[in-house]
Parts: structure tokens; C-alpha cells; sequence
């Protein structure tokens, strides 16, 4: 999906998935200590946390650590984590937003800071670019998971709101009530999308020049690489 903060290129789509798993877990613990100071330890009343649980299944989390993570924000000795949204503006009139989960607002703000100093783009006020976004479930699929038709049929009387093809996949777009039944739907079929997860999806796209799009780009890498962010969405036209 064009404006999507995984790029249309498996190169780098790759290069995320690669990355250290210490950083990729500790991300996970945060949202699912999270995901329990906001909604309580039951999984099947607590979709967020279903939704953390899931990451940490598809990062080959032990069962061992999300359990006692579960059990640690249960804890009133466990500090809170507060999840936040930075609004950018990149080069070239593009918005970009960050998701962040972090325990200390200080730090992140200062982290923010240095990534605008040292790669440009402003930070905009609450709403600014956000109003350009939809929070919506974003599915990856393989082409080789399904005939298209089939497919298509498949997520869409599971409640998917859009399904694509691009050039190395199925797009699948839902709404956020119905992100776990289509999941839920794939996984009956025994279909593993290649990424699943609740995203920001921009209303309208911006068309940027190379440079610009390389501008971005490098600073959009660099927030993702920031320990408090969970991820990071823009609306270039890629």
C-alpha cells in the first residue's frame, strides 16, 4: 500500500524483519504490559492484547516471556508505559506519524528532537497531519497463498473493507473491528500473511520529488530505529 511506513519493496521490508531481537522483543513487552495496565490481563476481553500477543507469536517470542509479562503489569510495582503520537512534517509537504510507547515522555521528546536537527522535517501540532489518517487493519498476503478470486472472497465476506494486488502481494485493508475475524478467516484457511498489523492509513497521498523521497526516507528510517517507537506512517506517494 503506497503510504504505508513499509515501503512497497521487499528489500526493505526484509531488512525490518531482520532486525536484533532483543529490540524487536522489547518493543513487544512494552505493548503488552500496555496492552494489561489498559485492559486487564483477559486476553478474549482485551483485543490489544491479543493483538501483542500475536506479535510476540510472530516474532518466535517464548511463551515463558509473554506470560511473565503478562503477569509483571499485573504488578503495582510495574511503571506504566504511556502510548503517544508524534505529527511530522518531512520534506516536500508530507505528513508522518509516530506511535510511541514509552516510560519516559523526556526522552522520547528529546529523541524527537534530534531526528528533526539531524534529518529535517518539523514537528506539528496534535491533529495537523493525523486528520489526514484512518486507523485501519492492513493484511500482506502471498500470491501463491490462493487463487485471487478465492481470495478475494474469502476476506471479503470476513468483513474486509478493500483487497489489491500489488507487485509482490495481496493488500488487504479492514476496519479495526473486524482486523481479528478476517485474520481469523485467513488462519482457518491456513493462510500466514507475510505482515498483519493495525496501521495509519492516509486518506490522500503526496507526490514528492527524488530528492525529497530520499530526504524522507532517511528520516523516516532513523525514527523507526528509536527504541520508544512502535511505528512510524507518512502519506508519500511511493
Amino acid at each position: 500500500m503506497a503510504g504505508h511506513s513499509k515501503w512497497a519493496n521487499t528489500k526493505h521490508r526484509k531488512e525490518r524483519s531482520d532486525k536484533k531481537k532483543g529490540k524487536i522483543f522489547s518493543r513487544i513487552t512494552k505493548e503488552i504490559i500496555s496492552a494489561v495496565r489498559q485492559g486487564g490481563a483477559d486476553m478474549k476481553a482485551n483485543s490489544k492484547l491479543r493483538l501483542a500477543i500475536q506479535k510476540a507469536k510472530d516474532a518466535n517470542m517464548p511463551s515463558d516471556n509473554v506470560d511473565r509479562n503478562i503477569k509483571k503489569a499485573s504488578s503495582s510495582d510495574q511503571q506504566d508505559f504511556s502510548e503517544m503520537m508524534y505529527e511530522l512534517y518531512g520534506y516536500g509537504g508530507v505528513g508522518i506519524l509516530v506511535d510511541i510507547i514509552t516510560d519516559n515522555k523526556n526522552r522520547i521528546s528529546s529523541d524527537i528532537h534530534i531526528a528533526t536537527k539531524e534529518h529535517g522535517g518539523t514537528v506539528a501540532g496534535p491533529g495537523a497531519v493525523s486528520y489526514n489518517f484512518e486507523r485501519k487493519g492492513v493484511l500482506r498476503l502471498p500470491k501463491t497463498a490462493m487463487a485471487e478470486d478465492d481470495l478475494f472472497l474469502l476476506v471479503s465476506d470476513a468483513g474486509a473493507e478493500d483487497f489489491r494486488e500489488d507487485e509482490e502481494c495481496f493488500v488487504v485493508v479492514t476496519s479495526v473491528e473486524n482486523f481479528t475475524k478476517v485474520k481469523d478467516a485467513l488462519h482457518a484457511a491456513n493462510i500466514k500473511p507475510e505482515e498483519a498489523e493495525l496501521a495509519m492509513v492516509p486518506k490522500i497521498q503526496v507526490a514528492v520529488n527524488d530528492e525529497d523521497a530520499n530526504s524522507n526516507i532517511a528520516l523516516i528510517e532513523y525514527l523507526e530505529d528509536l527504541d520508544d517507537v512502535d511505528a512510524v506512517f507518512h502519506n508519500m506517494k511511493v
